[in-house]
Protein backbone atom coordinates (compact mmCIF):
# COMPACT_ATOMS: atom_id res chain seq x y z
CA UNK A 1 0.00 0.00 0.00
CA UNK A 2 0.91 3.40 -0.55
CA UNK A 3 1.48 6.19 2.14
CA UNK A 4 0.71 9.41 2.12
CA UNK A 5 3.80 11.61 3.38
CA UNK A 6 3.68 15.20 3.89
CA UNK A 7 7.04 17.48 5.17
CA UNK A 8 10.47 16.61 3.56
CA UNK A 9 10.64 16.84 0.18
CA UNK A 10 13.12 14.04 0.26
CA UNK A 11 10.34 11.50 1.76
CA UNK A 12 10.62 8.03 0.71
CA UNK A 13 7.72 6.02 -0.42
CA UNK A 14 6.99 3.08 1.31
CA UNK A 15 5.11 -0.08 -0.15
CA UNK A 16 4.01 -2.46 2.01
CA UNK A 17 -3.68 -1.49 18.84
CA UNK A 18 -2.80 1.74 22.68
CA UNK A 19 -4.86 -1.22 22.06
CA UNK A 20 -7.48 -0.08 25.24
CA UNK A 21 -7.79 -3.26 26.20
CA UNK A 22 -5.27 -4.57 28.57
CA UNK A 23 -3.16 -6.36 26.45
CA UNK A 24 -3.24 -10.04 25.23
CA UNK A 25 -1.16 -12.81 26.30
CA UNK A 26 2.31 -13.61 25.11
CA UNK A 27 2.01 -16.61 22.50
CA UNK A 28 3.68 -19.89 23.88
CA UNK A 29 6.85 -19.35 21.44
CA UNK A 30 7.45 -15.72 21.91
CA UNK A 31 11.14 -14.97 23.08
CA UNK A 32 12.14 -13.94 26.20
CA UNK A 33 13.46 -10.55 26.61
CA UNK A 34 16.08 -10.09 29.10
CA UNK A 35 14.65 -7.29 31.38
CA UNK A 36 15.99 -4.94 33.81
CA UNK A 37 13.41 -3.28 36.68
CA UNK A 38 14.00 -0.86 38.61
CA UNK A 39 12.52 2.21 40.43
CA UNK A 40 14.04 5.98 40.90
CA UNK A 41 13.12 8.26 43.62
CA UNK A 42 12.56 12.28 43.24
CA UNK A 43 12.82 13.89 46.11
CA UNK A 44 10.68 17.03 46.53
CA UNK A 45 9.16 16.66 43.19
CA UNK A 46 7.46 20.29 42.45
CA UNK A 47 4.62 19.92 40.28
CA UNK A 48 3.30 22.71 37.85
CA UNK A 49 -0.25 23.93 39.86
CA UNK A 50 2.80 24.22 42.88
CA UNK A 51 2.09 21.42 44.64
CA UNK A 52 4.93 19.02 46.15
CA UNK A 53 5.26 15.23 46.51
CA UNK A 54 8.07 14.36 49.55
CA UNK A 55 9.04 11.26 47.03
CA UNK A 56 8.08 10.61 44.05
CA UNK A 57 8.47 6.93 42.75
CA UNK A 58 9.53 6.25 39.10
CA UNK A 59 9.40 2.74 37.83
CA UNK A 60 11.16 1.59 35.16
CA UNK A 61 12.28 -1.22 32.71
CA UNK A 62 15.26 -1.40 30.48
CA UNK A 63 17.33 -4.01 28.08
CA UNK A 64 20.42 -3.77 26.91
CA UNK A 65 23.30 -1.72 28.23
CA UNK A 66 24.31 1.85 27.27
CA UNK A 67 27.24 2.69 25.39
CA UNK A 68 29.38 5.42 26.07
CA UNK A 69 31.59 7.36 23.30
CA UNK A 70 35.17 8.61 24.00
CA UNK A 71 34.12 11.72 25.78
CA UNK A 72 32.03 8.80 27.95
CA UNK A 73 28.59 10.31 26.20
CA UNK A 74 25.55 7.52 25.91
CA UNK A 75 25.26 7.30 21.98
CA UNK A 76 22.26 4.29 21.65
CA UNK A 77 19.94 5.00 24.35
CA UNK A 78 16.32 4.80 23.19
CA UNK A 79 13.36 6.25 25.31
CA UNK A 80 9.60 4.62 24.61
CA UNK A 81 6.49 6.28 26.20
CA UNK A 82 3.51 4.57 26.47
CA UNK A 83 -0.17 6.18 26.47
CA UNK A 84 -2.54 6.52 28.95
CA UNK A 85 -3.84 3.57 31.33
CA UNK A 86 -0.69 2.17 30.35
CA UNK A 87 2.53 1.55 31.40
CA UNK A 88 6.39 0.42 29.83
CA UNK A 89 5.75 -3.50 29.92
CA UNK A 90 3.08 -2.71 27.42
CA UNK A 91 5.86 -2.45 24.74
CA UNK A 92 6.83 -6.42 25.41
CA UNK A 93 3.62 -7.55 23.88
CA UNK A 94 3.81 -9.57 20.90
CA UNK A 95 3.05 -6.89 17.94
CA UNK A 96 5.82 -4.84 19.31
CA UNK A 97 8.57 -6.66 21.05
CA UNK A 98 8.46 -8.94 18.88
CA UNK A 99 8.59 -6.93 15.65
CA UNK A 100 11.64 -4.50 17.22
CA UNK A 101 13.46 -6.15 19.52
CA UNK A 102 14.14 -9.51 18.65
CA UNK A 103 17.89 -10.29 17.21
CA UNK A 104 18.44 -8.06 14.42
CA UNK A 105 15.29 -6.06 15.09
CA UNK A 106 15.52 -1.93 14.70
CA UNK A 107 15.63 -1.93 18.25
CA UNK A 108 17.77 -5.17 18.79
CA UNK A 109 18.66 -4.71 22.76
CA UNK A 110 22.49 -6.21 21.82
CA UNK A 111 22.62 -2.31 20.02
CA UNK A 112 20.72 0.23 21.66
CA UNK A 113 19.85 0.70 25.14
CA UNK A 114 15.73 0.73 25.59
CA UNK A 115 14.16 2.71 28.68
CA UNK A 116 9.76 1.95 29.32
CA UNK A 117 9.44 3.89 31.95
CA UNK A 118 6.33 4.07 34.15
CA UNK A 119 5.05 7.38 33.82
CA UNK A 120 3.62 9.54 37.15
CA UNK A 121 -0.14 8.06 37.64
CA UNK A 122 0.85 4.78 35.80
CA UNK A 123 2.01 1.03 36.29
CA UNK A 124 4.15 0.97 39.35
CA UNK A 125 5.12 4.51 39.59
CA UNK A 126 3.20 7.09 42.13
CA UNK A 127 -0.48 7.47 42.08
CA UNK A 128 -3.58 8.99 43.40
CA UNK A 129 -4.61 5.01 44.38
CA UNK A 130 -1.21 4.51 46.65
CA UNK A 131 -3.45 6.74 49.48
CA UNK A 132 -3.76 10.27 49.15
CA UNK A 133 -6.68 9.74 46.34
CA UNK A 134 -7.66 13.08 45.12
CA UNK A 135 -5.21 14.95 47.63
CA UNK A 136 -2.80 13.14 45.23
CA UNK A 137 -1.11 16.54 43.48
CA UNK A 138 -2.79 17.29 39.91
CA UNK A 139 -0.18 16.22 37.33
CA UNK A 140 0.32 17.70 33.88
CA UNK A 141 1.95 16.35 30.58
CA UNK A 142 4.61 18.80 31.63
CA UNK A 143 5.00 17.65 34.97
CA UNK A 144 5.24 13.61 33.28
CA UNK A 145 7.86 14.47 30.71
CA UNK A 146 10.06 16.69 33.47
CA UNK A 147 9.51 13.48 35.72
CA UNK A 148 10.86 11.27 32.30
CA UNK A 149 14.00 13.76 31.76
CA UNK A 150 14.99 12.64 35.77
CA UNK A 151 14.90 9.70 35.45
CA UNK A 152 16.48 9.08 32.04
CA UNK A 153 19.33 11.73 33.33
CA UNK A 154 19.76 11.82 37.31
CA UNK A 155 18.30 8.17 37.56
CA UNK A 156 19.61 6.18 34.60
CA UNK A 157 23.02 8.54 34.37
CA UNK A 158 21.94 8.95 30.20
CA UNK A 159 22.92 12.64 29.07
CA UNK A 160 21.92 12.11 25.17
CA UNK A 161 19.05 10.29 23.37
CA UNK A 162 19.15 8.70 20.24
CA UNK A 163 15.20 8.23 19.68
CA UNK A 164 12.34 9.53 21.68
CA UNK A 165 9.50 7.25 20.82
CA UNK A 166 5.81 7.60 22.00
CA UNK A 167 2.22 6.20 21.71
CA UNK A 168 -0.65 8.34 21.91
CA UNK A 169 -0.07 10.08 25.52
CA UNK A 170 3.74 9.31 24.66
CA UNK A 171 3.25 10.88 21.20
CA UNK A 172 2.18 13.92 23.09
CA UNK A 173 4.97 14.04 25.13
CA UNK A 174 7.56 13.04 22.17
CA UNK A 175 6.71 16.65 20.92
CA UNK A 176 6.82 18.15 24.31
CA UNK A 177 10.72 16.54 25.03
CA UNK A 178 11.96 18.27 21.31
CA UNK A 179 10.82 21.46 22.84
CA UNK A 180 11.93 21.30 26.03
CA UNK A 181 15.16 19.46 25.17
CA UNK A 182 15.90 20.09 21.91
CA UNK A 183 19.66 19.42 22.11
CA UNK A 184 18.84 16.24 24.33
CA UNK A 185 17.16 13.88 21.28
CA UNK A 186 18.35 12.97 17.97
CA UNK A 187 15.26 11.91 16.63
CA UNK A 188 11.84 11.96 17.79
CA UNK A 189 8.84 8.93 16.38
CA UNK A 190 5.84 10.42 17.73
CA UNK A 191 3.08 7.60 17.39
CA UNK A 192 -0.68 8.66 17.23
CA UNK A 193 -1.58 12.30 18.03
CA UNK A 194 -1.24 16.16 17.12
CA UNK A 195 0.38 18.58 18.53
CA UNK A 196 -2.58 21.10 19.42
CA UNK A 197 -4.31 21.56 22.35
CA UNK A 198 -7.51 19.04 23.26
CA UNK A 199 -10.39 19.98 21.93
CA UNK A 200 -13.18 19.40 19.25
CA UNK A 201 -14.41 15.45 19.74
CA UNK A 202 -10.78 14.64 21.47
CA UNK A 203 -11.76 16.75 24.67
CA UNK A 204 -15.25 15.92 24.45
CA UNK A 205 -14.94 12.24 25.25
CA UNK A 206 -11.98 12.90 27.65
CA UNK A 207 -14.66 15.08 29.41
CA UNK A 208 -17.56 12.93 28.78
CA UNK A 209 -15.71 9.84 30.75
CA UNK A 210 -14.36 12.44 33.48
CA UNK A 211 -17.96 13.65 34.58
CA UNK A 212 -19.12 9.69 33.87
CA UNK A 213 -16.72 9.09 37.32
CA UNK A 214 -17.22 12.33 39.16
CA UNK A 215 -21.38 12.02 38.71
CA UNK A 216 -21.36 8.29 40.44
CA UNK A 217 -22.37 9.11 43.90
CA UNK A 218 -20.56 6.28 44.66
CA UNK A 219 -17.54 8.34 43.55
CA UNK A 220 -17.74 10.42 47.08
CA UNK A 221 -15.19 13.09 45.64
CA UNK A 222 -12.27 9.98 44.86
CA UNK A 223 -12.86 8.68 48.86
CA UNK A 224 -14.57 5.71 47.64
CA UNK A 225 -14.53 2.32 49.38
CA UNK A 226 -15.39 0.40 46.44
CA UNK A 227 -15.32 1.82 42.78
CA UNK A 228 -17.68 3.72 41.39
CA UNK A 229 -19.18 0.53 38.89
CA UNK A 230 -21.54 3.22 36.73
CA UNK A 231 -19.10 5.92 36.48
CA UNK A 232 -16.35 3.40 35.48
CA UNK A 233 -19.24 1.62 33.01
CA UNK A 234 -18.85 5.24 31.46
CA UNK A 235 -15.51 5.22 31.70
CA UNK A 236 -15.20 1.59 29.19
CA UNK A 237 -17.76 2.52 26.96
CA UNK A 238 -15.49 6.04 25.86
CA UNK A 239 -12.42 3.87 25.85
CA UNK A 240 -13.94 1.63 23.58
CA UNK A 241 -14.90 4.58 21.17
CA UNK A 242 -11.68 5.73 21.45
CA UNK A 243 -10.05 2.60 20.46
CA UNK A 244 -12.57 1.50 18.19
CA UNK A 245 -11.00 0.58 14.65
CA UNK A 246 -14.22 0.44 12.28
CA UNK A 247 -13.21 -2.24 9.86
CA UNK A 248 -11.39 -4.27 12.03
CA UNK A 249 -13.70 -4.60 14.61
CA UNK A 250 -16.56 -4.96 11.38
CA UNK A 251 -14.14 -8.06 10.46
CA UNK A 252 -14.17 -9.56 13.90
CA UNK A 253 -17.38 -8.74 15.43
CA UNK A 254 -19.61 -9.55 11.86
CA UNK A 255 -22.67 -10.51 14.14
CA UNK A 256 -24.59 -8.63 16.56
CA UNK A 257 -24.01 -11.46 19.11
CA UNK A 258 -20.36 -11.34 18.35
CA UNK A 259 -20.03 -7.70 18.70
CA UNK A 260 -22.27 -7.47 22.37
CA UNK A 261 -19.88 -10.32 23.44
CA UNK A 262 -17.00 -8.36 22.60
CA UNK A 263 -18.73 -5.94 24.13
CA UNK A 264 -19.34 -7.66 28.06
CA UNK A 265 -15.98 -9.67 27.61
CA UNK A 266 -13.95 -5.83 27.62
CA UNK A 267 -16.61 -4.47 29.76
CA UNK A 268 -15.98 -7.02 32.77
CA UNK A 269 -11.85 -7.06 31.90
CA UNK A 270 -11.63 -3.24 32.28
CA UNK A 271 -13.85 -3.35 35.47
CA UNK A 272 -11.57 -5.57 37.10
CA UNK A 273 -8.29 -3.67 36.48
CA UNK A 274 -9.14 0.16 36.84
CA UNK A 275 -9.02 2.81 39.65
CA UNK A 276 -11.34 5.70 39.50
CA UNK A 277 -9.01 8.12 40.63
CA UNK A 278 -6.36 6.43 38.81
CA UNK A 279 -8.29 6.79 35.61
CA UNK A 280 -9.66 9.88 36.41
CA UNK A 281 -6.18 11.49 36.68
CA UNK A 282 -4.89 9.87 33.83
CA UNK A 283 -7.10 11.21 31.66
CA UNK A 284 -7.04 14.84 33.17
CA UNK A 285 -3.66 15.10 32.86
CA UNK A 286 -3.95 16.57 29.09
CA UNK A 287 -5.93 19.36 30.14
CA UNK A 288 -3.57 21.91 29.37
CA UNK A 289 -1.32 20.18 26.32
CA UNK A 290 -0.43 22.16 23.48
CA UNK A 291 2.90 22.65 21.92
CA UNK A 292 1.92 24.05 18.54
CA UNK A 293 3.33 27.13 19.25
CA UNK A 294 6.98 25.61 20.07
CA UNK A 295 7.06 23.64 17.54
CA UNK A 296 9.86 25.32 15.29
CA UNK A 297 11.99 25.21 18.21
CA UNK A 298 12.54 21.64 17.60
CA UNK A 299 15.75 20.36 16.18
CA UNK A 300 15.66 16.50 16.34
CA UNK A 301 14.46 14.76 13.09
CA UNK A 302 10.71 14.20 13.37
CA UNK A 303 8.98 10.84 11.91
CA UNK A 304 5.50 11.26 12.72
CA UNK A 305 2.84 8.41 12.28
CA UNK A 306 -0.83 8.77 12.26
CA UNK A 307 -3.11 6.18 11.19
CA UNK A 308 -5.70 7.06 9.02
CA UNK A 309 -8.66 4.75 11.15
CA UNK A 310 -7.72 6.62 14.33
CA UNK A 311 -11.05 7.93 15.93
CA UNK A 312 -8.72 10.24 18.26
CA UNK A 313 -6.96 11.71 15.32
CA UNK A 314 -8.95 11.85 12.55
CA UNK A 315 -6.96 12.69 9.45
CA UNK A 316 -9.99 14.41 7.74
CA UNK A 317 -8.91 17.71 10.42
CA UNK A 318 -5.76 18.12 8.30
CA UNK A 319 -4.50 19.41 11.13
CA UNK A 320 -1.48 17.05 11.43
CA UNK A 321 -0.20 18.46 7.41
CA UNK A 322 -0.47 21.86 8.67
CA UNK A 323 1.32 21.43 12.04
CA UNK A 324 4.65 19.22 10.53
CA UNK A 325 5.63 22.15 8.22
CA UNK A 326 6.28 23.98 11.57
CA UNK A 327 9.21 21.23 12.42
CA UNK A 328 12.62 22.36 10.42
CA UNK A 329 13.10 18.30 9.97
CA UNK A 330 9.46 16.99 10.18
CA UNK A 331 7.89 14.55 8.35
CA UNK A 332 4.22 13.04 8.69
CA UNK A 333 2.64 9.50 7.59
CA UNK A 334 -0.34 8.79 7.53
CA UNK A 335 -1.19 5.06 7.40
CA UNK A 336 -4.17 4.37 5.16
CA UNK A 337 -6.36 1.95 6.76
CA UNK A 338 -6.13 -1.84 5.32
CA UNK A 339 -6.62 -5.00 7.07
CA UNK A 340 -2.92 -4.25 8.77
CA UNK A 341 -4.32 -1.02 10.66
CA UNK A 342 -6.01 -1.34 14.55
CA UNK A 343 -7.47 2.07 14.89
CA UNK A 344 -5.43 4.22 17.15
CA UNK A 345 -3.91 1.13 18.32
CA UNK A 346 -2.20 0.77 15.01
CA UNK A 347 0.50 3.36 16.87
CA UNK A 348 1.75 -0.50 18.78
CA UNK A 349 1.61 -2.45 15.73
CA UNK A 350 5.28 -2.54 14.85
CA UNK A 351 5.01 -4.15 11.37
CA UNK A 352 3.31 -1.46 10.11
CA UNK A 353 5.47 1.56 10.86
CA UNK A 354 8.76 0.02 10.98
CA UNK A 355 9.84 0.69 7.79
CA UNK A 356 9.43 4.46 8.76
CA UNK A 357 11.12 3.80 12.01
CA UNK A 358 14.20 2.40 9.77
CA UNK A 359 14.18 5.62 7.39
CA UNK A 360 14.61 7.78 10.95
CA UNK A 361 17.39 5.66 12.40
CA UNK A 362 18.84 5.91 9.13
CA UNK A 363 18.42 10.02 8.80
CA UNK A 364 19.27 10.55 12.22
CA UNK A 365 22.55 8.72 11.49
CA UNK A 366 23.43 10.77 8.13
CA UNK A 367 22.97 13.95 10.07
CA UNK A 368 25.42 13.33 12.87
CA UNK A 369 22.61 14.00 15.73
Amino acid sequence: MLRKIYGLTAAVLLAMGLSVAAGAAFAQNAPVFKTKEGDFTVRDFRFQSGETLPELRLHYTTLGTPRRDAAGHVTNAVLILHGTGGDGHQFLRPQFADVLFVPGGLLDPARYYIILPDDIGHGKSSKPSDGLRMRFPHYDYDDMVTAEHALVTQGLGVDHLRIVMGTSMGCMHSFIWGEAYPDFVDGLMPLACLPIEIAGRNRIWRKMLIDGIENDPAWDNGDYKTEPKMGLRVATDMLVMAGSAPVLMQKEYPTRAAADKFLADFTAKELAGLDADDLLYQVDSSRNYDPSSKLGAIKAHVMWVNSADDFINPPELGIAQTEVKKIKHGRFVLIPISDKTHGHSTHTWAAVWQNDLAELLRETAKSGR
